[in-house]
């Protein structure tokens, strides 16, 4: 039987791995229970699994630009450190990574082979976490990379738009930046069957399928959960100036599920609707109507 290591269970994608992995032997430690820029921790962690699921991660994105060393000691020395610890043990390692490591400046959906150009402190974490987990474990890691993601188990674009709904008239939201909103549940899903296929190692973009833009996704939330759209104003990212630059299009290609004989994930609308059937949402009663 197939044993299985979680890093970063209690984050909102690590919950939602436990999920998917339900009935199966799994470990789940949280940032708590592991700390993955410790190396020998790290070793003593993975002995005896013969898959590693990396899903912690420093994702204060703003914050980075200023501690940025923190970043790198989780997304980059933290990786390296569990694909060290991976290749000694002969385990698979899955890193989850991010569109953070492209620079959003494509028109076209960003393929899995692309060269990497981050334009953030995280971004750049994340790219080099890439980098060292390939080196560390060629053989044995999957590179992982997601967006946009929302789902129960933690803070995330969805409940902040619903509070919003909650208190405000009206929300305004960003027309000028692209991607593709991700719900955690399907992703969970998406990654044990990319390790059930036995697929070969390499880079997957995992994303739910479609566009859109943070403007077309708040619309696509207030429909779904029963407020009305037409309270979501269009504003550009030029009103909301952070510490860090956020990648303008951030759309992910899916070509390497196809060679892995796998479909990728389902489109970004049907996913939302099913996170809130599915309760994932935590959706207060409507404040508009």
């Amino acid at each position: 039987m197939t044993s299985y290591l979680i890093t970063g269970a209690a984050g909102m994608l690590g919950q939602d791995l436990q999920h998917a992995l339900s009935g199966r032997d799994f470990t789940a430690l949280s940032r708590a229970d592991l700390d993955v820029t410790n190396l020998d921790a790290v070793r003593a962690a993975v002995s005896g699994h013969d898959v590693v699921i990396n899903a912690s991660a420093y994702t204060k994105v703003d914050d980075a630009e200023s501690n940025e060393a923190d970043a790198f000691a989780v997304n980059a020395t933290g990786a390296q450190n569990l694909a060290i610890a991976a290749s000694e043990s002969g385990a698979k390692l899955v890193q989850v990574s991010t569109d953070y490591v492209f620079d959003g400046l494509a028109t076209s959906p960003y393929d899995e082979a692309t060269p990497l150009n981050p334009i953030s402190a995280y971004g750049r974490s994340k790219a080099e976490g890439e980098r060292l987990t390939l080196e560390a474990n060629p053989d044995g890691t999957y590179i992982v990379r997601t967006a946009w993601l929302y789902g129960a188990g933690g803070p995330n674009f969805v409940k902040t738009m619903l509070r919003l709904a909650q208190s405000h008239d009206t929300v305004s939201v960003v027309t000028d930046q692209l991607g593709q909103p991700t719900w955690t549940g399907d992703l969970a899903r998406q990654i044990v069957e990319l390790l059930d296929a036995d697929a070969a190692p390499g880079i997957y973009h995992a994303t739910n399928s479609g566009e859109a833009s943070w403007f077309d996704f708040t619309r696509e939330i207030f429909q779904v959960v029963g407020l009305d759209p037409s309270h979501v104003k269009e504003t550009t990212s030029a009103q909301f100036v952070r510490p860090a630059p956020r990648p303008d299009y951030s759309v992910l290609g899916h070509e390497a599920w196809g060679r892995a004989g796998i479909s990728p994930m389902r489109n970004w609308r049907a996913a939302l609707s099913a996170a809130y059937s599915a309760g994932a949402l935590q959706v207060d009663p409507p404040a508009l109507t």
